[in-house]
């Protein structure tokens, strides 16, 4: 009975979370992109910027607060709070289609995050992410209110932090490749502000998504899956 309300009240948050997400963004497009988004993105001033990396910040925190009421033990935290980010980010993209008719493909181009650097991918690779996250959170819960202790182990840890790493590069992997061309990382790491850097990097337009990358990351990922969800199989059973 509790995780059949808290699976419907975490899911009813994260579903109005996305539809306020994606309301910003309708707003944002119609004052920066009159004519329809598209890249190179258009520059956003030094306010207008902090404001909305402080968005993406505060939106983080609050699926991490829902998770912590929600959960009894750490690994019931971190279940809650990655299903709920792939709910939100999943209706994210289900009320901008509602909302102004975008994405006109699942292979569109986005951006997806800001920090440390500019995240950008199709559609559809935050999507699959998505069905990955639910998965994990799916076996931890199920496991979990049969009573089964769903405590992940360090090896668990590695893997899941290495195959998201992976994905986070894969994301961050054509952006990089854009603004090593022309400057190294020495020349980023002393002059982060220099502003012939930030007006180049204002001129990146997506080139070539690293679904290699994408892959190996989610396969690793879904591989620790399937051992947590044997563990706790056997633990069942036992």
């Amino acid at each position: 009975m509790r995780l059949r309300n808290l699976f419907i009240w975490i899911t009813l948050f994260s579903i109005s979370m996305a539809f306020l997400e994606s309301s910003v963004v309708v707003y944002l497009r119609e004052i920066m992109y009159p004519e329809g988004f598209s890249f190179p993105l258009a520059t956003i001033e030094g306010h207008l910027a902090i404001t909305e990396i402080l968005r993406e910040v505060s939106t983080l925190l609050m699926l991490v607060s829902i998770a912590f009421i929600a959960g009894r033990t750490f690994s019931r935290r971190f279940a809650w709070f990655v299903y709920s980010f792939a709910i939100w980010d999943i209706f994210y993209y289900v009320f901008l289609k509602l909302l102004i008719d975008w994405p006109s493909s699942l292979l569109e181009w986005d951006i997806l995050f800001l920090l440390p650097v500019t995240w950008t991918g199709p559609v559809i690779s935050p999507l699959i992410v998505c069905v990955v996250m639910i998965s994990l959170a799916a076996v931890i819960l199920y496991h979990s209110n049969r009573g089964i202790n769903t405590r992940l182990v360090a090896g668990d840890w590695v893997i899941i932090i290495s195959g998201a790493v992976i994905v986070i590069l894969s994301f961050t992997w054509d952006y990089s490749g854009y603004i090593l061309e022309r400057y190294s990382l020495s020349d980023i790491w002393n002059y982060p502000y220099d502003s012939t850097i930030l007006d180049y990097a204002s001129g990146y337009v997506p080139r070539r998504f690293n679904w290699w990358l994408f892959a190996t990351g989610n396969l690793v990922i879904a591989s620790d899956i399937f051992l947590i969800y044997r563990r706790f199989k056997i633990k069942g059973s036992a």
